[in-house]
C-alpha cells in the first residue's frame, strides 16, 4: 500500500511516500522557507536507475504552491516515483489539534474536516495549513482515503493535575479549555526510539522537540504525563515567531495601554515574536550564523531561548521524581550544537553532564553525547514523524 504522508509545519511541509507495511521509503522530501524569499524545494527518490536528489530554490508562497510541486515531481516522467496519482492509495495528514474530540487517528470525513476548521483558532498557524493540505491532497489524490494523525493524541495520558488550568470548571467542562500539548507524534516516535536503545521500559525521559516550534514532553514508562505546550501551541518554549511562557499582564496591557486590537496581540505573540522578534530572524542557521559574527541580540536570543528550555528540564525532572535520559530531537535539536551546549551547561546538580567533542560530532542514527561522568544519557534521536504517521495511518486502513 503506497501511503503519501505530509506533515505540514507552519513554515514547511515534509513529505514522504511510504510503502507500507514493509516501510519502504520510495521518495522523501522537505519544501522550507514557505513564504520567505529564499524558499526551497528538496526531493530524494529510489528509482529502479539509482538515486535521486534535486533542490530547487522557487517562489514557493502558500502551502498550496509547495503541495502542488510536490505533486508534479511525484509524477515526473524523468524523476518521478508514480506514473499517475491514483497509485496513492491513501493520503496520511499531520493535523496539530483534535481537542477532546480525538484522541486517536481519524479517516477523514466531511464531519472530521468540519472539526479541524472549527479548532483552527486553537492552532492559527498549523491546523489551518494542515486543513489546507487536506483539500489540496483530495483533488490532486481523489481516489485516495485520507488520514487524519492529530499531534495533541499523545499527549491525552497527561493526569488531570498537569492539563487542567485554574480557572472556574465551567470553562473546562463546558468549553474544553485545557492543555493539550503538540509534536505529539514526534514526541511519541522519539520515545519509543529512546526507550528501546536504553533498554529500559521503567524510564523517565524528557523529549525536547526544537524546530520552528519547539515543546518539550515528560514521557514516565512510555506515557507522556506532562508538556510544554497549552491550550494552543503558543505555550512554552521560546520559537521562531512565537513567545512561548509569558505575564498574562502584559496582553492586557498592550490592550488597555497601548490601543493594540486583540487581533493585533495574537498576531505579535504568534508571528512576530519569538526568535524573529528578538533578533529579527525565525531561522536559527541565520541566527547561529551572527551569533559567530559576534552580535550580542543574537547572542542574548540564544542565551533566552536555552535558558528557557533547562527551566523545563528542572520542572519536568522534578515530576518525574528523577532522569534517565533526554532526548533532542527535530532540525535545530538535531543539528545545533550551540542550542544543546548552552542547554545542557550547569545542570550538573541533575546529573547531566555534555561531552564538548561529541556534541559537535556530526553523525546519523541514535547518537550519545554525555561525558563519562554523566548520570543522565544526553540522546541525539532523528525524528521520523512521517513513519509514525505512515503506520498510524495504516492502523486504520490497512485491516479493510
Amino acid at each position: 500500500m503506497n501511503i503519501f504522508v505530509i506533515n505540514s509545519g507552519s513554515s514547511s511541509i515534509k513529505y514522504q511516500l511510504i510503502s507500507m507495511p514493509e516501510a519502504r521509503v520510495i521518495c522523501s522530501g522537505m519544501v522550507d522557507r514557505i513564504g520567505q524569499e529564499s524558499s526551497r524545494l528538496d526531493y530524494h527518490a529510489f528509482l529502479p536507475s539509482g538515486e535521486v536528489n534535486q533542490s530547487r530554490e522557487i517562489p514557493i508562497p502558500d502551502h498550496a504552491a509547495g503541495l502542488k510541486a510536490v505533486a508534479e515531481l511525484l509524477t515526473d516522467a524523468q524523476i518521478g516515483v508514480i506514473a499517475d496519482p491514483d497509485q496513492v492509495e491513501v493520503v496520511g495528514h499531520r493535523v496539530v489539534h483534535g481537542g477532546e474530540k480525538f484522541a486517536s487517528t481519524q479517516l477523514i470525513t466531511p464531519a472530521v474536516k468540519a472539526k479541524i476548521r472549527e479548532l483552527f483558532p486553537l492552532a492559527p498557524l498549523h491546523n489551518p495549513p494542515n486543513y489546507l493540505g487536506i483539500e489540496v491532497a483530495e483533488e490532486i489524490f481523489s481516489k485516495a482515503k485520507q488520514v487524519a494523525v492529530f499531534d495533541t493524541a499523545f499527549h491525552q495520558t497527561m493526569p488531570p493535575v498537569a492539563f487542567r488550568m485554574a480557572i472556574p470548571n465551567e470553562l473546562y467542562e463546558k468549553e474544553g479549555i485545557r492543555s493539550y500539548g503538540f509534536h505529539g507524534t514526534s514526541h511519541k516516535y522519539v520515545s519509543e526510539q529512546a526507550v528501546a536503545y536504553l533498554g529500559k521500559e521503567n524510564s523517565k525521559i524528557i523529549t525536547i522537540h526544537l524546530g520552528n516550534g519547539c515543546s518539550m514532553a515528560a514521557i514516565q514508562d512510555g506515557k507522556c504525563v506532562d508538556t510544554s505546550m497549552g491550550l494552543g501551541p503558543m505555550n512554552g518554549l521560546i520559537m521562531g515567531t512565537r513567545a512561548g511562557d509569558i505575564d498574562q499582564s502584559v496582553i492586557f496591557h498592550l490592550v488597555k495601554e497601548l490601543g493594540y486590537s486583540l487581533e493585533e496581540v495574537n498576531i505579535l505573540l504568534n508571528k512576530k515574536s519569538g526568535m524573529l522578534g528578538l533578533t529579527g530572524y525565525s531561522d536559527m542557521r541565520d541566527i547561529g550564523k551572527l551569533v559567530r559574527e559576534g552580535d550580542p541580540n543574537a547572542k542574548l536570543a540564544y542565551e533566552l531561548y536555552a535558558y528557557r528550555i533547562k527551566k523545563y528540564i528542572g520542572s519536568f525532572a522534578a515530576i518525574l521524581n528523577g532522569l534517565d535520559g533526554i532526548v533532542f530531537t527535530a532540525g535545530v535539536g538535531e543539528n545545533d550544537p550551540l542550542t544543546r551546549k548552552l542547554v545542557c551547561e550547569n545542570l550538573d546538580y541533575l546529573g547531566i553532564q555534555l561531552d564538548k567533542k561529541a556534541n559537535e560530532t556530526r553523525g546519523s542514527g541514535i547518537r550519545e553525547i554525555q561525558s563519562a561522568h554523566s548520570k543522565v544519557k544526553i540522546l541525539i534521536i532523528p525524528t521520523n514523524e512521517e513513519l509514525e504517521i505512515a503506520r498510524q495511518s495504516f492502523g486504520v486502513v490497512g485491516k479493510d
